[in-house]
C-alpha cells in the first residue's frame, strides 16, 4: 500500500501547525521534567549543597547593659543590640566574666544581637533554646551551657557570630547540645566539650547546616575519655582551600585544670561521626 499525501491546502497546514504545538510541548514538558528532575537530585545528593548564608541583620537599636539581664521564659529582644557597660564593659578575655544574659532552665532567647563589648555572652543554667541570635564581635566565649543534668538540651537555632579569639560555645554542663542553620566566621573553636573543668561529664553535640568562613581552628572539641560524641552534617566551609579547619578534634580531657591533651582528628565513627560527604568546602 502506498503511503497517502496530504493535499496542500488549510486542512495540511492545520495539521502541521498541530503538530508543530504538540511537539512543542512535548519538548517542553521534557524540558521541565529535566530541571525538576535535576532539582531533586541536587537536594538529595549526598554532597551538602552550597547555600547563602543568611544575612547579618541591622539592628533595631542599642542598649547598654551595665547588669546580667536574667530570662526565664521567653525574652524576646525584637534585635535590638545589647553591648556591655560598666562592670560589664571591659571587653577582655578573663574567665569568669559575668554574661550579659543568664538563662533560666527552660528558658528561650531570640531576635538579640549582642554587641561589643559582649562581656561573657549568654548563660545557660539548664535548658535552654538561643533562637536568631547574633554575636557581633564574640569576648569570652558567645554561650555557655551550665545545666548538670544529664536530660538537659540546649539548643541554638539560626544566627551566627564573628571575632571570637578562642571558642564561641563552651560546653560546660551535662546534657546534649544542637547547633543548627548557623554561621561562624573569624574563631578558635565553634563548639568546645570543656577540656578541664572541676566537675566533668559526658557530652552530646550535634552540628548541622552551618556556613563556616576561615579563618579558623577546628569546629568541634570532644573528650573521648568522658564518652562525648560529636555528629556533624551539611557543613559548608568558606575560604579554607587548604582545608586547615578541622571539623573535629579529639582530647583526653581531665578535672584537675590541666591542658587537656589532642588525641586525634577526623572522623572515627564513634566519638566524631560524619563522613566526607558531610563537609563542603567553596
Amino acid at each position: 500500500m502506498k503511503n497517502r499525501v496530504a493535499p496542500r491546502g488549510s486542512h495540511a497546514r492545520r495539521s502541521g501547525r498541530r503538530r508543530m504545538i504538540a511537539a512543542s510541548a512535548t519538548a517542553l514538558t521534557l524540558t521541565g521534567a529535566a530541571l525538576t528532575t535535576g532539582l531533586l537530585v541536587q537536594s538529595a545528593g549526598a554532597a551538602p549543597a552550597a547555600a547563602a548564608a543568611a544575612a547579618w541583620p541591622t539592628p533595631s537599636g542599642s542598649q547598654a547593659v551595665s547588669a546580667t539581664i536574667k530570662v526565664s521564659g521567653t525574652y524576646d529582644g525584637k534585635l535590638k543590640r545589647f553591648y556591655g557597660s560598666g562592670d560589664l564593659g571591659g571587653g577582655g578575655q578573663d574567665e569568669g566574666q559575668d554574661p550579659i544574659f543568664e538563662l533560666a532552665d527552660g528558658a528561650v532567647l531570640k531576635n538579640v544581637v549582642v554587641g561589643s563589648p559582649a562581656a561573657d555572652g549568654i548563660h545557660c543554667k539548664g535548658s535552654c533554646t538561643i533562637q536568631n541570635v547574633w554575636w557581633e564581635d564574640v569576648g569570652e566565649d558567645a554561650a555557655s551551657f551550665k545545666g548538670t543534668s544529664s536530660g538537659a538540651t540546649y539548643k541554638v537555632t539560626g544566627g551566627g557570630a564573628r571575632k571570637a579569639d578562642d571558642k564561641v560555645f563552651q560546653f560546660n554542663g551535662a546534657g546534649t547540645l544542637t547547633v543548627s542553620g548557623f554561621q561562624v566566621s573569624d574563631f578558635g573553636k565553634l563548639v568546645r566539650s570543656c577540656g578541664n573543668c572541676s566537675k566533668q561529664y559526658k557530652r552530646t553535640i550535634a552540628v548541622s547546616d552551618i556556613d563556616v568562613t576561615a579563618p579558623g581552628k577546628a569546629l568541634v572539641g570532644i573528650n573521648t575519655n568522658y564518652g562525648d560524641t560529636a555528629t556533624l552534617k551539611s557543613v559548608r566551609i568558606h575560604g579554607d582551600s587548604s582545608k586547615k579547619i578541622k571539623p573535629c578534634v579529639r582530647y583526653t580531657g581531665n578535672d584537675d585544670g590541666d591542658e587537656p591533651k589532642e588525641t586525634g582528628s577526623g572522623p572515627d565513627g564513634t566519638y566524631c561521626k560524619y563522613s566526607s560527604s558531610d563537609i563542603s568546602y567553596n
